[in-house]
């Protein structure tokens, strides 16, 4: 007969609390959702230009965009990276927008930019109506893509707006 906790000795109801319980079990996680884990890689598409650009004035950044741009019927908007010694890195197509506009994002500028680690970089975009002369609008993302380029490190060179065979450089007006 099994005795009652009235009757079990002192000494025994001692050693049974000094046991440990078993190691609990991992359960697997019940959570909702997963965190997921993202590895950010750059894929180098084809070559741009055949061969190496150092950006040195507006002239030699236009004569390296107008193949770029050529015949566009939509606004493209790119960024051209640069090293420290203003050497094209790589070119990348930020955005495609309409005849009229082309919805560009800090955060879009500079993540391939930081990805190419870019010392400097030039904006470029493109007017197809033919007329370079920038908006209050084309002003208003330079002044922030400047202020932005300034926190993370990268300096903005120039933009470049491409109109029917002329530009318009925002460094050579001293709007940057």
């Amino acid at each position: 007969m099994t005795p009652i906790a009235s009757e079990t000795p002192q000494s025994d109801l001692l050693s049974r609390s000094a046991r440990r319980a078993p190691p609990a079990k991992p359960r697997p996680a019940q959570h909702a959702y997963a965190i997921p884990r993202y590895r950010v890689m750059l894929v180098k598409e084809n070559l741009a230009h055949p061969s190496p650009v150092r950006i040195r004035d507006s002239q030699t950044a236009y004569r390296l965009l107008e193949p770029l741009f050529d015949g566009l019927d939509r606004e493209h908007f790119i960024v051209v990276a640069l090293d420290a010694k203003h050497a094209v890195i790589g070119i990348n197509t930020v955005s495609i927008g309409s005849v009229t506009l082309s919805i560009v994002h800090p955060r879009e500028v500079f993540k391939p930019l930081i990805l190419m680690n870019a010392s400097a970089v030039l904006l470029a975009h493109n007017h197809p109506s033919g007329d370079s002369t920038p908006s209050q609008e084309d002003r208003a993302l330079t002044r922030r893509l400047k202020d932005a380029g300034e926190l993370v490190g990268i300096t903005v060179l120039d933009h470049v707006v491409l109109g029917e065979d002329r530009y318009y450089s925002f460094a050579d007006h001293q709007e940057l």
